[in-house]
């Protein structure tokens, strides 16, 4: 039997039995908007986004060993074991922690690669924060923050597991409040690099500096969107049909385009106009991390 409850759940702390595997969500995100306002002498940008995150997303399976093994027990294609950020995040915690406990996980891939909705970096805060609890480390949100960041730079905001408002190389972040929103999504057919996306000549880089409280106030943007428009015109294409129907942008360093609505069936109309052969889909924002409540 495995274990597993919806994305909006809260997952109570006494639910967990060491011998079931356990199934929990990885949750997709969405950047609200993404400002490149600098770069660092060692190369990392710096940004400036608001992270949300939906009910939707990936569903990790993770059964506990005691011999100390990484077993990932599903294939993704293209990405090795030891490549894959959910493999590197079980490590991460064993040699942060010294636990001699292992793990075998499993991923049910539902967030397309390379589309700018942090499937990968998700699953390993998922992973970080549901062996910090099967294992018994007891590290507190920060100490997986600061794992999570050697990792990859979106993995921190999902450790956080609020909406949020980042900056520096995404990992300063702030809670922040928005409105209760449905949004469509739409995934092009396309695998977008980021390193290939932030290495472009043609990249803004000096975006004006927001003040949090006031960035609602402001004329927002995703400076990649123009650069990955301009290299993907699938994904273009995607922005030109929804914004027939509300405010569209890209998400992160794309391909994946969203806009939101006030309602789900203004939303699920939006899904049933879609080209024959779109990937296309709703989902409601996500205010907290169904495990959020797994550590302090």
């Amino acid at each position: 039997m495995t274990v597993f409850m919806p994305l909006q759940s809260s997952f109570p702390v006494d639910f967990i039995d060491p011998a079931v595997p356990l199934c929990v969500p990885a949750p997709a995100k969405i950047n609200l908007f993404l400002h490149v306002v600098g770069r660092r002498p060692d190369g990392y940008h710096l940004l400036q986004t608001a992270f949300r995150m939906l009910d939707w997303g990936d569903e990790i399976t993770l059964l506990r060993r005691s011999d100390g093994r990484i077993l990932r027990t599903t294939e993704v294609p293209g990405v090795p074991p030891e490549a894959d950020l959910v493999v590197r995040a079980a490590r991460a915690l064993q040699h942060a922690t010294g636990t001699s406990l292992g793990a075998e996980v499993g991923v049910l891939k539902r967030i397309p690669m390379g589309g700018g909705l942090g499937g990968g970096s998700s699953d390993a805060a998922t992973v970080l924060l549901a062996l910090n609890r099967l294992w018994g480390t007891g590290l507190s949100r920060r100490q997986l923050q600061e794992i999570g960041l050697t990792l990859g730079a979106d993995v921190p905001f999902f450790v956080f597991g609020e909406t949020a408002f980042a900056e520096g190389v995404g990992e300063a972040l702030q809670p922040l409040e928005v409105p209760p929103a449905w949004y469509v999504v739409v995934a092009p057919p396309a695998a977008v690099s980021t390193a290939e996306i932030f290495s472009a000549r043609e990249l803004t880089r000096d975006s004006e500096i927001l003040i949090m409280q006031a960035f609602a106030m402001h004329t927002t943007r995703n400076d990649m969107q123009k650069v990955v428009c301009d290299r993907y015109p699938v994904v273009s294409e995607a922005l030109v049909w929804l914004s027939r129907y509300g405010a569209a942008r890209m998400s992160g360093s794309g391909a994946c385009v969203f806009a939101s609505f006030d309602s789900k069936d203004e939303a699920g109309q939006v899904v049933s106009a879609a080209p024959q052969g779109w990937r296309v889909w709703m989902a409601q924002g996500l205010d907290r991390h169904p495990l959020r409540s797994w550590v302090v």
